[in-house]
């Protein structure tokens, strides 16, 4: 079991054998997790690198649970873990309206639980680079995220959390998301345009997400929640076919958010010491990723040693990986 470096503060996420989820761990201050591999809780997309694991997060407070629509939550007072999962055929209505509804669920349990703020998403969708009515399901997808968004009266540009949104073969849709009771301080890339601000090109309703998202966890510490990051610049993909290029320029990006956000704060953040989930389109360029990835980190790094690596479509058909990463470091934020 490898714990991040979160562990110092109330909010902790460990990285955990998914064989042992949840029953190593006290049920009174377990918020939540997100699994890669077959089990519960787990994103339906097959593993290349280790064993499957889990993210696990806990808090250092007793935990209530409830409901909220198809919204399952835990929370403590201050950091909320939701979770849901959505089948499509079954609901019987198209992707767009069936995000909407999720999202309006989500928001939902922001509000019951007095967790308001919402600080990254996880989104996995049922063949995402799929047509569907002449469109993207993907293009389908944001605009029912930017909606529900709307609907509430959350920020779907400016101040949008962090999120990363990435395909899966098989139902159903799934959404895990954390939220707090203090908002987070959003961070952009200054080589890519923020992705609300896509242009048309990229759909009617762009993606409703920032780049990263800084995070207060006590006086003195600070954690730094990296969205999905793939080989775009400005906003068009880099590298077709070049899955070692793409790679490098994705790398570039993660080192170019991590330096946005450490201008934001006193922290000094390394993507050395943070855990990564690194998605791969196809299965035979992951010696490939993890080469690129050792060659650049060093193979003794914590995100190297820590990594997994999944199998799963990434948003854009030309991008072939995408890779995002959480940490921490002592630190404050800076007005």
């Amino acid at each position: 079991m490898t714990t991040s470096i979160l562990s110092a503060a109330p909010l902790q996420v460990r990285r955990m054998a998914l064989a042992a989820w949840p029953q190593c761990l006290p049920t009174n201050t377990l918020l939540g997790g997100l699994g890669y591999g077959d089990g519960p809780d787990a994103v339906r997309a097959p593993v290349l690198s280790a064993a499957p694991m889990v993210d696990a997060w806990s808090s250092a407070g007793a935990v209530r649970q409830g409901r909220s629509g198809r919204v399952r939550w835990r929370h403590d007072g201050r950091w909320l873990w939701g979770a849901l999962e959505i089948n499509e055929a079954a609901e019987g209505i198209e992707l767009q309206a069936l995000v909407r509804h999720a999202y309006a669920d989500i928001f939902a349990a922001l509000q019951a639980t007095g967790c308001r703020h919402l600080l990254r998403l996880w989104n996995y969708v049922p063949r995402i680079n799929e047509a569907q009515d002449g469109l993207e399901r993907y293009r389908h997808f944001n605009a029912g995220r930017q909606l529900a968004f709307l609907d509430a009266g959350q920020a779907a540009f400016e101040g949008a959390p962090a999120a990363s949104c990435l395909g899966v073969q098989g139902d159903p849709l799934c959404v895990r998301f954390l939220a707090g009771t203090q908002a987070a301080v959003p961070v952009e890339n200054p080589r890519q345009v923020p992705a609300y601000h896509y242009p048309s090109e990229y759909g009617l309703r762009s993606p409703t997400f920032s780049r990263a998202a800084l995070v207060p966890l006590e006086p003195g510490r600070v954690a730094l929640l990296i969205s999905g990051t793939a080989s775009i610049a400005g906003h068009l993909s880099l590298h077709a076919d070049d899955v070692e290029a793409q790679t490098l320029e994705t790398l570039l990006n993660l080192q170019t958010v991590i330096a946005a956000a450490g201008a934001r704060c006193s922290a000094r953040l390394a993507l050395r010491d943070f855990d990564c989930v690194v998605y791969v389109r196809h299965a035979e360029h992951a010696a490939t990723v993890q080469h690129v990835l050792q060659d650049r980190l060093g193979a003794d790094a914590h995100a190297i040693r820590s990594a997994v690596m999944l199998q799963a479509d990434v948003c854009r058909a030309d991008l072939l990986v995408e890779i995002e990463a959480h940490g921490s470091a002592a630190g404050e934020l800076i007005a």
